[in-house]
């Protein structure tokens, strides 16, 4: 079957259809990757379209990230690029322009849903009840101590907070490939480190830096996976809490 090429794009938990048709390909199945959160979402569609549409193949769906997938999308148009990409976020302006770059012209952002945050933690472990500035203080890579910036001394949940659990910081986050990543650090922990005193005291450019930098002494992990990566990690750790979207 031939088939004209119709790129699509989902975006923050969104679709977005390119009402561009493009040459005619010879392959026969619609492509999709991207975003581990949207696709759950996406393989239940893609199945459904396989089992109404019995002309059709059914759409390969992968994953990736959303970074990974509209860096895919906007590769061009053709046989050797993906039909849609699914994202947890808009599009920045940069990924926009690489499409027009690459010919991927006229593309529509079609909303399907909404990213939640959630953390997880293996049943046995210790029982949470997180705030943004709870995260922010055990990802940090400086916090306020004595009206001073330090390197994070944390190394225990309880340290930061007496209510939290006797339990070792160990955050696996999603890493910046991945849209959910954005949407974690705008919606929980850019607000918790907003939260500080010292930082209100900084300029709005010196927030945005000093807010998103991260300890790199092992207890957050950035997983570049999917979130079967994340689970794993959980099993392995009992002190593990992940971060899912």
């Amino acid at each position: 079957m031939k088939m004209s090429k119709l790129n699509t794009v989902i975006v923050a938990a969104a679709v977005s259809i390119s009402l561009q048709a493009v040459a005619q390909s010879t392959r026969d199945t619609i492509q999709i990757a991207g975003s581990s959160s949207v696709l759950p979402f996406s393989s239940v569609a893609a199945e459904e379209f396989g089992n109404n549409f019995a002309q059709f193949k059914t759409p390969v769906v992968g994953s990736g990230g959303s970074s990974g997938g509209l860096r895919q999308f906007c590769q061009g148009v053709g046989t050797n690029t993906i039909d849609i990409a699914n994202s947890s976020r808009p599009m920045r302006p940069g990924e926009v322009e690489a499409c027009k770059a690459n010919g991927v012209n006229s593309i529509i952002e079609v909303k399907i849903g909404y990213d939640g945050i959630v953390f997880a933690s293996r049943i046995d472990a210790g029982d949470f009840a997180l705030k943004p500035e709870h995260v922010f203080m055990a990802q940090a890579a400086q916090v306020p101590q004595n009206g001073k910036m330090v390197a994070n001394p944390y190394t225990n949940w309880r340290q930061i907070d007496a209510s939290l659990p006797d339990q070792n910081i160990l955050l696996a986050i999603p890493g910046s490939n991945h849209g959910t990543r954005e949407v974690y650090e705008e919606k929980v922990v850019v607000p918790g480190c907003q939260e500080l005193p010292e930082v209100k005291a900084m300029s709005k450019d010196d927030q945005g830096k000093f807010c998103v930098a991260m300890r790199t002494d092992g207890r957050v992990v950035e997983i570049a996976g999917d979130y079967t990566e994340t689970l794993a990690r959980l099993q392995a750790q009992k002190d593990a809490i992940g971060v899912f979207g």
